[in-house]
């Protein structure tokens, strides 16, 4: 099976990276970084386009300023009050605001135990 491979442009070069080495991609101000295991790249474009484009590559809003890549987390903390937290690998977290709250459940094929988990 291939992997996925995206185009960045990135200072007239344009950088082939495999989807599943972006960890995530955060807007800052216009412009959104896409944040990698060995580094990160800054892009002019809304993050909203971004995110239509890498969703079926299993990139997942959980902010208004932030996707996530469902491979890299490595845990969901509720923080009460319906706020949560997620986790990736290397310990990296980012907030999950209650307008994305509901992707959350897209980072499992199957949820076991606490039915209340994720629920309204």
């Amino acid at each position: 099976m291939q992997t996925a491979e995206i185009g960045i442009k990135c200072q007239g070069t344009i950088l082939l990276i495999k989807v599943q080495d972006v960890l995530s991609v955060v807007a800052e101000g216009n412009h959104a970084i896409v944040q990698f295991e060995s580094g990160s790249s800054r892009l002019r474009e809304p993050l909203s386009a971004i995110a239509k484009k890498l969703e079926p590559y299993g990139l997942i809003r959980i902010h208004r300023s932030a996707l996530v890549n469902r491979s890299w987390i490595e845990a969901v903390s509720s923080m009460g009050a319906g706020k949560y937290v997620v986790r990736l690998k290397g310990g990296r977290e980012f907030a999950v605001t209650s307008a994305y709250r509901e992707n959350l459940k897209l980072l499992a094929d199957v949820w076991i135990g606490n039915e209340a988990f994720l629920s309204r």
